[in-house]
């Protein structure tokens, strides 16, 4: 036993050198889409789907602003990690009063949302800007996103990207605030995550309603909210289904679903979504439940916050006694 635990710990650390860190940051757009049609929200991974399992990478990320930079901070030592942190500390006491009050907290957090957004988009527009003049044209959109060359005219579609497309290109046009075809960063940033950018939220409803209403009326009944999910779903789904629908999206209780309730479905709230990240911090640091967080208190735990080699070393421990229960 003891040898294939010095063979996992050899492997982990070779693992460590060639590949970095074991948690990964992701960095993929933004528009990934939930079972029923609505837009992932930004904390979508913090949990597993039981709830059970809590990755830290979204706490340091909504502390950092940064994809790149939680990865840089899960490689460093912890009196760094700590460093590094009281500086980030000074810039979020906006009252410097060295302490965090949960409005001060939840500021920053709506802050590093955006700025995960920008980082986000960036990237993905260096992916699709072919000629590298920090714009993107839609033949750049299309070569880079469905692997077309040719321009939308000239390709054989399947239904499903044609569909894709046709949503796509309406995004486009609406994002495109001088209608010169071609998005700049600020525009590219609002087509890349639509659901976080007012200016798009009618064409999001548009596209909802074009894809569940099917009878017409500008409205979402519960059919039709429940639509395209498959027809073997288990009861308890069902009625928890309906109790969403009823309790908390049907705002007016009329049987139906309209306008801002739509967009209250498809489109996740970032501010709900920092305050429970508020709360969640707060739960774990918060020693002396004075629903204040000083310096100290948060320096403490700092890898609660942004992480650092020590988290990583927790999680290997983890595993090898995991690998050890299994032998």
């Amino acid at each position: 036993m003891m040898y294939y635990t010095f063979l996992y710990v050899f492997l982990i650390f070779v693992d460590r050198i060639g590949a970095g860190v074991m948690h990964s940051h992701s960095n993929d757009i933004h528009k990934e889409r939930e079972t029923d049609g609505a837009y992932s929200p930004r904390d979508h991974k913090h949990f597993s789907e039981d709830g059970e399992e809590h990755h830290s990478e979204f706490d340091h990320e909504a502390i950092l602003g940064s994809h790149k930079e939680a990865d840089e901070y899960d490689h460093l030592p912890p009196e760094e990690s700590k460093r590094r942190l009281a500086i980030l500390l000074t810039k979020m006491d906006l009252n410097n009063d060295s302490q965090i009050d949960r409005n001060e907290l939840k500021a920053w957090i709506i802050r590093s949302f955006k700025m995960l957004s920008e980082e986000e988009a960036q990237d993905r527009l260096e992916d699709a800007d072919e000629n590298h003049d920090g714009k993107v044209t839609w033949e750049e959109y299309l070569a880079d996103t469905y692997g077309l060359d040719n321009g939308e005219n000239s390709i054989d579609f399947d239904g499903e990207n044609e569909h894709l497309i046709e949503d796509d290109k309406t995004m486009w046009k609406v994002a495109d605030g001088n209608n010169d075809g071609i998005l700049d960063n600020d525009e590219w940033i609002a087509f890349s995550h639509p659901e976080e950018h007012p200016i798009m939220l009618p064409v999001i409803l548009e596209q909802t309603l074009k894809d569940k209403d099917k009878d017409g009326d500008n409205a979402i009944s519960f059919e039709e909210y429940m639509a395209g999910r498959g027809n073997d779903i288990a009861k308890e789904e069902l009625i928890s289904e309906k109790t969403k629908f009823d309790q908390q999206l049907d705002k007016n209780h009329d049987g139906k679903l309209e306008g801002n309730e739509i967009l209250s479905w498809v489109v996740p709230s970032n501010d709900e979504i920092a305050q429970e990240e508020v709360d969640h911090l707060f739960a774990h640091s918060d020693d002396n439940h004075d629903d204040i967080l000083t310096f100290e208190e948060i320096l403490e735990h700092h890898d609660t916050f942004v992480g650092s080699e020590v988290t990583d070393y927790g999680d290997h421990l983890h595993n090898i006694h995991h690998f050890d229960d299994e032998l």
